[in-house]
């Protein structure tokens, strides 16, 4: 097995909205604010080659959507998607796996581009499967009005016309061992309806995907929830039962928003579960 940091640019976010009820003061010492009370968010995704796999973790915004769209999330930075895998030798069209943690816009949004002409969407990943479960697929394509502008029906609908969709089964309990990808996945329902966090065996290390589970180190502290978050009671939960599981078996945490981190690990302290260290991703995996 081997895995790639896929960059796939920049955006911005209300700095309130991703710290919910904990006040600027104290947030921005993590996350700076501009002057709109903007925040940087990364848009990073990962690549395993696993054998004949090629199996890709999100895959950002993708840029399809109209300037009315992008001008309230502020894209910039000069990765993309497929300057990223041209970097470690792939192109888009050997994946053979899309993931999708959850159908959040700017986690799925590069799942579907305009055709050539612009006339119609389609695949922009021909030769993949994309995989997601039936329960986040019904919550996201029948949206609740809290959710339904972050659950664009252009990024969804022409992934099932496309014939490409695939769900994994959801255990009884919560963690899918084994999946048919080849890592474990836990599944969360804070943030939105079964939200997958992927636990990947590598180099003697886990590795967990966060997603919007923990978006950047400055989300650590339990009461640090974003106000996206549907259940933020449930959020609560999940982080506490996980961040005292990863502080005590030495989990590293791959950060998909953090726009400076892209790897943290946690410690127990008085205080509860605190920033342990932070890493490049070849730092810790080479």
């Amino acid at each position: 097995m081997q895995i790639y940091p896929i960059d796939t640019g920049f955006f911005k976010l209300d700095g309130g909205a991703m710290f919910g009820v904990v006040p600027k003061v104290i947030w921005q010492k993590t996350n700076l604010a501009d002057n709109n009370n903007l925040i940087d968010m990364a848009l990073r995704c990962l690549l395993i080659k696993d054998g004949d796999r090629i199996i890709l973790i999100d895959n950002g915004t993708g840029n399809k959507q109209n300037d009315k769209f992008f001008s309230y999330y502020f894209p910039y930075g000069d990765a993309s998607l497929d300057d990223s895998l041209a970097k470690y030798g792939f192109h888009r069209d050997e994946i053979t796996d899309v993931f999708l943690t959850h159908l959040h816009f700017d986690h799925c949004g590069g799942s579907i581009q305009w055709n050539d002409d612009k006339t119609d969407y389609e695949s922009a990943f021909k030769n993949a499967k994309f995989w997601t479960n039936k329960n986040h697929w019904k919550w996201a394509t029948e949206p609740n009005p809290r959710e339904k502008a972050s659950f664009l029906k252009e990024n969804l609908l022409p992934i099932k016309e496309s014939g490409q969709l695939n769900f994994l089964p959801i255990p009884d309990n919560g963690f899918l061992k084994n999946s048919e990808l080849g890592f474990d996945i836990l599944f969360t329902d804070g943030h939105t309806e079964k939200q997958m966090i992927p636990h990947i065996k590598y180099q003697g290390k886990t590795l967990v995907f966060m997603a919007d589970f923990l978006p950047s180190v400055g989300h650590i502290p339990l009461p640090y929830i974003m106000s996206y978050d549907v259940r933020p009671l449930i959020t609560m939960d999940e982080k506490s039962k996980f961040l005292n599981e990863a502080a005590d078996k030495g989990y590293y945490l791959f950060l998909e928003h953090d726009p400076e981190h892209e790897i943290c690990t946690v410690k127990h302290t008085v205080k509860g579960v605190r920033l342990d260290k932070t890493y490049k991703f070849n730092e810790v995996f080479k």
